[in-house]
């Protein structure tokens, strides 16, 4: 079987328009979480979000693409095109402009903002909706975009697996290059959900943090008093290459990608379960045939609600016993908010970075540990050398994907 390397990272997040920015303000500490400007949420009980700040999608796209797709497309091919410079791939004479590479994007509420505004100016303003409307929408625009303005002629797919899509996105172009369909792909994913009714839905059903004086606390993953997630937008898109591809072109490599595992709970809608996930983080090592003794780091799923964070901390103690102790474990989303279906993309690239430079993230607002949890939290940024980490996402419908990463050794 073919091995997989990153080879670029392109990002944008509630903290950074890049992947840099993101990273620093991660080590730093910093709280991407914000009241809500994009729509008047006055009347919402759930009023925060991360929100992207200063992005300028005209960096990317034109200003025609700009008016027909939704945000959640600008954002791909923004993060998709910075990962392809970062690899050094839009100056390569190859490029990625061939049968041989793929793009698969994850999304969980694609247009949804789009669909919401040309809704809302029908019945209000009586405007026609657009020509436009159904095909800047649909989860699949960001890969079929990100392919047409990079002329990319192989595989082009949208992956919707709730918060897991990102993660299984990355997952699924993994395989297709362990099997030689591919030797580069980009994967990852978008999403741009902060809107009146996807915060308002989510809302609805009890998953989002009532903490509205206080967002940058709001984001409490593993807390005693944690109370919901908070809404995110942004996205994460990966170069991951066949390994000797790479090497041959002299690439920059962050990590070995090394194992993939994904399964589903068949239990419940919204509620999570501990065994599914487990078995997600079974199939993952044994994918990548790595011992449970060999792992140092899970960069968690740990959204900061009350089912999700106690579901994970049992699954994480079912799979790794009493190593429990000696594994650091912290979540992206104390900074970040949760990404949904770009989740998964932003925390394995932030896993990848973390085993490149040898520093373990830090959680932040994780004040007073859930005691039943009796796991090794990572509160303030830790340097240290790291072989092997582990990225969990999990999502609504009980679907389950987990990342394995290993730090690159070229023999």
């Amino acid at each position: 079987m073919r091995k997989v390397v990153i080879t670029g990272i392109g990002a944008v997040t509630p903290l950074g328009n890049d992947i840099d920015s993101t990273w620093d303000n991660i080590i730093q500490r910093h709280s991407g979480i914000r009241h809500i400007t994009k729509f008047d949420a006055a009347a919402l009980p759930n009023r925060i979000a991360g929100e992207l700040r200063d992005f300028l999608p005209e960096k990317y796209i034109s200003p025609k693409d700009i008016l027909r797709l939704d945000p959640f497309v600008h954002y791909a091919a923004a993060a998709a095109l910075m990962a392809c410079e970062d690899a050094g791939l839009l100056i390569q004479d190859s490029g990625v402009r061939s049968q041989e590479t793929g793009v698969v994007i994850g999304s969980s509420r694609g247009g949804i903002t789009s669909m919401e505004k040309a809704l809302e100016r029908n019945l209000r303003e009586g405007k026609p909706f657009s020509a436009y409307l159904m095909s800047a929408s649909t989860i699949n625009m960001a890969s079929a975009y990100i392919s047409m303005r990079l002329g990319i002629k192989g595989p082009a797919l949208g992956i919707s697996t709730a918060c897991a899509s990102g993660t299984n996105a990355i997952g699924e172009a993994f395989r297709m290059i362990q099997h030689g369909d591919i030797d580069i792909a980009l994967a990852g994913g978008a999403e741009a959900p902060v809107c009146r009714l996807a915060v308002g839905g989510y809302g609805a059903s009890g998953a989002l943090s009532g903490r509205n004086d206080e967002p940058d606390k709001a984001s409490r993953p593993f807390d005693r008093d944690r109370d919901g997630f908070i809404v995110s937008e942004g996205a994460c898109v990966l170069v991951l290459e066949e390994r000797d591809h790479a090497l041959k072109r002299g690439a920059v490599i962050y990590a070995e990608l090394a194992g993939y595992g994904t399964s589903s709970d068949a239990f419940h809608q919204t509620r999570p379960d501990s065994g599914g996930e487990a078995i997600a983080m079974d199939k993952a090592l044994k994918d990548a045939k790595v011992p449970i003794e060999e792992v140092d780091y899970i960069n968690a799923h740990a959204t900061s609600t009350l089912l999700g964070d106690a579901a994970e901390a049992l699954a994480i103690k079912q799979v790794f016993g009493a190593r429990v102790g000696d594994i650091h474990i912290s979540s992206c989303k104390s900074m970040l908010g949760h990404m949904l279906g770009a989740a998964g993309a932003v925390e394995a690239a932030i896993t990848a970075l973390s085993i490149k430079r040898g520093i373990i993230t830090p959680s932040i607002n994780l004040e007073y540990p859930d005691p039943e949890f009796g796991l090794h939290f990572a509160t303030s940024t830790i340097s240290r050398d790291i072989n092997i980490a582990i990225s969990n996402s999990f999502g609504f419908g009980g679907v389950n994907a987990v990342l394995v990463l290993r730090k690159f050794n070229p023999d």
